[in-house]
């Protein structure tokens, strides 16, 4: 089998607020035997300020790039906004006639010594397992699948659209992708109302009220629908869910105590890593120790039929 090489973008967000995202994510890579490669230069995607100075974003998402190609790397990513946007840069490379807008970067990318020639591919780490990886070899480490738990997926907005510029990976109306990746851990994906709503993290800062209004309908969805948790794969959805989850009790006086897990915290439960250890799961806002020990109570039962 090919080794699998991708230069780790780690983005903002992940590096200040997500060690249970990226530490089971290197962990499961090194199962899988994907081989992440740290470049220290990466800097921020660009996609905070594109609507500020669109030019100097897609300079900032150019650098990136063309730090990944002279290692002859390609990208892959953790978070969907930064995926979003690394590959809408990607794609504006790859066309072969030359833009202007793709001299005009070039001619930046100079300026701080850079050069990129479009060669770079950029995937989200979801759709690398989906993908490259396979059902079959993920199976194959399932060792403590988790059935009899009700898993509520959250894609976000940026995983899967917009969709041309993903070439089709998943349906943008009624994604599966997730849930099949849901599916491979033993649990049950379930469906709930406005599955594919944003998680407000777009307009947090210029309307928190908003945004945590959308929080909470989203809540509401998954309670009715009795999951034991949320699985997600973009660190801000993960800021909106798991860490105003407290907000949104506090502000409108519920409690939901629905815990949130990143998907390779998920997978690395049913692989049977170590949920402190391995999967940093302390740091969900959320207390995920109920979830866990239902997982274990599951699973004793299961054992007692068995025997």
């Amino acid at each position: 089998m090919t080794e699998l090489k991708f230069a780790l973008f780690i983005g903002c967000t992940v590096s200040v607020k997500g060690l249970n995202y990226e530490l089971p994510t290197r962990r499961i890579a090194d199962k899988l035997g994907i081989k992440l490669v740290d470049i220290p230069e990466f800097s921020c995607c660009g996609f905070p300020i594109d609507s500020i100075h669109h030019s100097s974003a897609v300079t900032l998402a150019a650098r990136n790039l063309a730090l990944a190609e002279a290692q002859g790397l390609n990208i892959i990513v953790l978070c969907s906004a930064c995926g979003g946007y690394l590959t809408d840069v990607e794609k504006l490379f790859s066309d072969n006639k030359k833009t202007e807008e793709q001299k005009l970067i070039n001619e930046k990318l100079k300026d701080l010594g850079y050069q990129y020639n479009g060669t770079v591919k950029v995937k989200h780490f979801a759709r690398v397992l989906y993908e490259d990886i396979g059902f079959d070899k993920l199976k194959k480490l399932v060792t403590k699948p988790l059935k009899g738990l009700k898993i509520a997926p959250h894609y976000g907005c940026h995983y899967i659209k917009p969709s041309k510029i993903y070439d089709g990976f998943d349906d943008p109306i009624f994604p599966q992708s997730l849930d099949k990746l849901i599916e491979i851990t033993g649990a049950t994906p379930v469906q709930y109302r406005d599955k594919l709503q944003c998680c407000g993290g777009g307009i947090l800062a210029v309307d928190e009220k908003t945004s945590v209004k959308m929080v909470k309908q989203k809540l509401d969805h998954i309670k009715e629908v009795n999951a034991d948790a949320m699985t997600l794969i973009c660190p801000f959805c993960s800021v909106m869910y798991d860490e105003f989850q407290s907000t949104v009790e506090s502000t409108f006086e519920k409690d939901y105590n629905i815990p949130i897990l990143y998907y390779p915290q998920l997978l690395g439960l049913a692989m049977g890593l170590d949920p402190k250890r391995d999967l940093a799961v302390k740091q969900n806002q959320v207390n995920v120790r109920p979830l866990l020990e239902k997982i274990e109570e599951i699973r004793g039962k299961n054992n007692v039929k068995t025997t």
